[in-house]
């Protein structure tokens, strides 16, 4: 198991008069809802949390433990002779912080995820990255979902931590799980299941899913059936990445971006975001041009400022853990600007922002993509200035962004109304004259040239690969 702490700014700035703003999207809570019968509660002090963390689990972790499978894997020149199986992060999701709901305690979260490659093997990234208190997590598993809340016969494994069944998170931090004997195939759902004894004051998620997950009745049923989890929810609680162990390396690209990145305007549980349209569109292509499309999109998100109870920390700030810490990640697209747009940034300030996140990036080592900002005609999005704003950093994008990024892709374009550029073509528009419909997200997906990014250069080889699964 591997352990580590987050850089971000303490909880407690967003914190007012003892409780927690609700992030709310358009006037819709974007939160979990309470289970039936159990209303939102004040929190308990971060102490008397913490007290009862240790008293319901016993076991915390200060140290790396042995029972984790091998380091992460980066970008591996096909002609190096390294194509041996390795690590790949295939699914995950951008953190946020939310107030926990007090009805949450004692009860089994089941977390929906889609992994984008096939492999042998899981582990599980668990965050508390913004709790003010440590997060128990009492009892874990990983299964084969039939994509509902069912589990697919013979397929639940127990997930374990530096060899432990149970797992305290410290605050501000994130652990990865052991490796975990179970197959994962990309596009197909598997099921995470974490037990929490104590619901925390402060919960890492990703508020808009779009998919369907589960939270049982009160009582440990990480490896039960459909029937323990009685209530759906619309975010991904804790969990914020699964890595899969590959039989050859597979490269990953990061898609960053705002409320068009997370696919708001696309139907629940449909797969409809860009990215997801982008990682069939790369494995329809095959060979070396696969690549698993990871998503950090977050909905509100804003390229020049931090907002921890709303759109989330910038890109730049969740730079490490969002493109950094996913394991093969060799190349990341930005898309974002339109809330800064609405919040009156200038076009000035907006070009500096994409610079420095492009420099940052390649300074990484990473291959770093910008896009130009599509076009709405909603609310602050839409004024004559934010227009004005926005034609003048689509300028600066196309004529000079090459100059800062390894390439450019031309959202803004593939979307735009040929009649009036300035809005959404009719069938691109989800209705609110800001979000894409699925035709939308397949433009943005289609606008992405597969060949200026840096693919797999070992699935070049099409020989045939096994997969070795212990334990089964």
């Amino acid at each position: 198991m591997k352990i580590s702490r987050t850089s971000e700014p303490p909880v407690a700035s967003t914190v007012e008069g003892g409780r927690v703003s609700r992030p709310r999207w358009f006037g819709r809570d974007v939160l979990p809802r309470p289970l039936p019968g159990r209303g939102w509660r004040h929190a308990p002090s971060g102490l008397a949390v913490a007290v009862a963390l240790v008293l319901a689990v016993g076991v915390s972790v200060g140290a790396t433990g042995t029972g984790g499978a091998a380091a992460d894997v980066g970008p591996v020149p096909a002609t190096s002779g390294a194509c041996a199986p390795g690590w790949v992060t295939g699914w995950q999701a951008a953190a946020q912080p939310a107030p926990g709901n007090p009805s949450i305690g004692g009860t089994t979260l089941r977390m929906i995820v889609r992994p984008q490659v096939t492999g042998s093997d899981v582990r599980l990234r668990l965050s508390n990255a913004y709790g003010a208190v440590p997060l128990a997590v009492a009892a874990a598993s990983a299964a084969r979902s039939d994509g509902t809340a069912g589990l697919l016969p013979g397929t639940g494994r127990p997930v374990s931590f530096g060899g432990q069944p149970s797992v305290v998170i410290p605050a501000g931090a994130d652990v990865v799980s052991d490796a975990v004997p179970l197959v994962a195939e990309a596009g197909r759902p598997l099921a995470v299941s974490m037990f929490l004894p104590v619901a925390p004051p402060v919960i890492t998620q990703h508020s808009v899913a779009l998919q369907t997950s589960y939270v049982s009745r009160r009582g440990d049923f990480t490896l039960a059936d459909e029937s323990a989890f009685p209530t759906t929810i619309r975010s991904w609680l804790v969990l914020t990445g699964v890595d899969v162990l590959v039989p050859r390396p597979v490269d990953a690209v990061v898609a960053v971006g705002d409320s068009i990145t997370d696919g708001i305007g696309s139907r629940v549980d449909a797969d409809q975001r860009w990215p997801d349209v982008l990682s069939g569109l790369l494995a329809k292509t095959g060979g070396d041009r696969v690549m698993s499309v990871l998503n950090a999109g977050i909905a509100r998100n804003r390229l020049l400022t931090d907002d921890t109870v709303g759109g989330g920390d910038s890109p730049l700030t969740r730079f490490d853990r969002d493109i950094a810490g996913a394991a093969g990640a060799t190349d990341v697209v930005l898309h974002i600007g339109t809330n800064d747009v609405a919040a009156r940034r200038s076009a000035a300030e907006i070009t500096d922002g994409l610079r420095r996140f492009a420099e940052h990036a390649r300074s990484a080592g990473k291959r770093v993509f910008l896009t130009t900002i599509t076009p709405s005609v909603t609310g602050a999005h839409g004024t004559r200035a934010a227009a004005a704003t926005r034609a003048a950093v689509n300028a600066w994008v196309r004529a000079h962004g090459r100059e800062y990024a390894d390439g450019v892709f031309d959202f803004a374009a593939s979307v735009a109304d040929p009649e009036r550029p300035t809005r959404l073509a009719p069938v691109f528009d989800s209705g609110d004259g800001l979000h894409l419909s699925a035709a939308g997200y397949r433009a943005l997906a289609a606008a992405v040239q597969p060949a200026l990014l840096t693919g797999s250069p070992c699935l070049a080889d099409t020989s045939p690969v096994r997969l070795l699964v212990s334990g089964s």
